[in-house]
């Protein structure tokens, strides 16, 4: 993909030794990989990309995806038998989850109880219709566990678009922001290309991550370009990324 003859820069050129922490190849448990067999396609198109290590991130959330230990233990397990099978059991994947923030997810966090996605980094989501009532209690009872709260794609939440200030209140609370690459394109619409630019722009996002759920986001990935400015505040997050969540 890489041309010396051509000004574009693609996103994949600066993806080599990548830590994906937010990705949904753990098969047939949330809206992601349906079947072992696409999990193992993904993983390979994305290990074609760069990325090196996975963190699968299937969701928990009490009405839709009621995942927990045994749902999500069971599906790894059948994932890495299957991996080894194809003799590709040198691929680095790490199970933990996506949490949304719901009745039953403050239960986990009073009994201590979450997958991390490493030591005490825990990723957290809204509802994209509205954020929880109690937001800012949730979060402090995270911190008060000794956990840090990683907010998935907070580009994504769009009633905070138009009172973009409360991203820094967030950040004050004690939030990390981890952006989906994806965001930078108008794969989610223009408000939130736009919103993702403004959170790159003001050194707001600690991480990113491609929050892959199927083929057509790796296709989309490939083929994004990212311009000269875009291409130098990514490539700190990208090492930041790298080096917070690198399993050696």
């Amino acid at each position: 993909m890489l041309n010396i003859f051509s000004k574009k820069q693609f996103l994949i050129d600066l993806l080599k030794d990548f830590v994906d922490i937010h990705c949904h190849i753990l098969p047939g448990i949330d809206d992601g990989a349906k079947t072992v067999d696409e999990s193992i396609s993904l993983i390979k198109k994305m290990s074609e990309l760069g990325i090196k290590q996975f963190i699968a991130t299937p969701h928990i959330m009490q009405d839709f995806y009621p995942n927990d230990e045994l749902s999500i233990g069971n599906a790894f397990q059948s994932l890495i038998e299957n991996l080894a099978k194809k003799k590709l059991n040198n691929t680095v994947i790490n199970p933990s989850a996506e949490y949304m923030m719901d009745n039953h997810f403050e239960n986990l966090v009073k009994q201590k109880d979450l997958f991390p996605l490493k030591e005490n980094y825990v990723l957290i989501e809204m509802s994209y219709f509205q954020p929880p009532i109690n937001l800012q209690e949730i979060i402090h009872d995270i911190l008060m566990k000794e956990y840090k709260p990683v907010l998935a794609h907070p580009e994504r939440y769009t009633y905070y678009h138009g009172k973009k200030e409360f991203y820094k209140t967030l950040k004050q609370l004690g939030c990390f922001f981890q952006l989906n690459l994806l965001s930078l394109s108008d794969h989610y619409g223009k408000s939130i290309q736009k919103t993702g630019s403004y959170l790159l722009d003001e050194n707001l996002i600690d991480f990113v991550a491609t929050d892959t759920h199927n083929s057509s986001h790796i296709e989309k990935l490939t083929n994004m370009v990212i311009n000269k400015n875009k291409k130098t505040k990514l490539l700190s997050i990208i090492e930041n990324t790298k080096n917070t969540f690198l399993v050696s």
